[in-house]
């Protein structure tokens, strides 16, 4: 009787520490793709570099901030320039003079549906005046890049969520800027 209790209490306890939890994210792929919010030289410093990214399952986003104060807003589609409920935003966290900001934004990347972002930063309407991408554009589509910054002209005044409380409301992590 002692042995099969044993046993029992054994196999409950690697049953429960084995297959139970399910992983927040999916395993890295090891690959990073890194966007520049901001720019020097093309729509006066109100563009993403590159804004249109295909990436995979696993595949780390790593947002590097330039000159100004900019963000990044997940959105939708169809209300560009408003934040999509419970979405990643980075926050106003960056803002740097020259150079690139001492930190960085960066997520993984969990399915392949199209990942729609903006600048919410309202000085300046930098959505509506272009700063917007996309990852993982459905290239068949009406839904392009081209039109989502159509139709983020056509809307009043950025919106940006709510400060977060903490990184695990935000969607993503910010980690020190290690340049290449």
């Amino acid at each position: 009787m002692v042995a099969f209790t044993s046993i029992a209490i054994t196999a409950a306890a690697l049953f429960s520490s084995v297959s139970l939890a399910a992983p927040s994210a999916p395993p890295s792929t090891g690959v990073i793709h890194r966007i520049f919010a901001g720019s020097k030289v093309e729509n006066g410093g109100l563009h993403f570099e590159p804004q249109n990214v295909v990436a995979e399952i696993g595949d780390l986003i790593e947002f590097h901030f330039l000159p100004k104060n900019h963000s990044v807003v997940q959105s939708s589609f169809d209300e560009p320039c408003k934040p999509l409920q419970n979405g990643v935003f980075s926050g106003f966290n960056f803002p740097t003079k020259e150079g690139e900001a001492p930190d960085v934004f960066v997520f993984t990347v969990l399915d392949k549906k199209p990942f729609w972002y903006y600048c919410s930063q309202t000085a300046g309407n930098h959505c509506q005046m272009g700063m917007a991408g996309v990852i993982n554009q459905n290239f068949d589509g009406q839904a392009t890049l081209a039109a989502y910054k159509e139709k983020a002209k056509l809307t009043g005044t950025s919106i940006s969520p709510a400060l977060p409380v903490n990184e695990k409301e935000i969607g993503g992590d910010i980690v020190p800027n290690k340049p290449l």
